[in-house]
């Protein structure tokens, strides 16, 4: 790839990156050219679909989820909490991340993976909820990443729905 090339790609990713955590998914990609300084061929060029881009600039938050989803505490319970708070501390900031668990791709169902085995070990050790299926949980961590962003305190509304999960 050329020099120039090279920076385009750099400022659409970086363009995106800002776009998509305050405005989530839905920012339009003529937005993200504007924002870059490039104009919407260049976008295409570099990435054919939103989902391509979007999925470049998750790439590495949704990686560090899931490290830190497959590296926790030996303790099964206090993973899958600990998992749970990161996703809260990283959704209060940034709008995209619900998106991440909806847009489908190779990055989702791996995401997932690592969240339904942090469920299904803290299950195992009594420390949340057996009723709980990974739909459920998916639908209510959905509603709860996009509360977070309309509540003046967003570990409030994470603590409550942790309480909840507990067995």
């Amino acid at each position: 790839m050329r020099a120039d090339a090279q920076r385009n790609r750099a400022k659409v990713l970086s363009a995106a990156a800002s776009a998509f955590a305050s405005g989530g998914f839905g920012v339009p990609l003529d937005e993200i050219a504007a924002l870059a300084g490039v104009g919407p061929g260049t976008v295409y060029r570099h990435f054919p679909t939103k989902e391509a881009l979007f999925q470049a600039v998750m790439e590495e938050r949704i990686a560090s989820l899931i490290d830190f989803a497959s590296s926790s505490s030996a303790d099964p319970g206090a993973a899958f909490f600990a998992f749970l708070g990161r996703i809260g501390e990283e959704a209060a900031l940034k709008r995209d991340l619900s998106d991440a668990f909806v847009v489908p791709s190779d990055l989702q169902a791996r995401l997932h993976e690592a969240f339904n085995a942090l469920l299904v070990r803290a299950q195992a050790a009594g420390a949340v909820r057996r009723d709980l299926e990974f739909p459920d949980l998916l639908a209510l961590l959905k509603g709860l990443l996009a509360g977070l962003a309309e509540t003046s305190r967003p570990e409030r509304l994470l603590a409550v729905v942790m309480d909840g999960l507990r067995a």
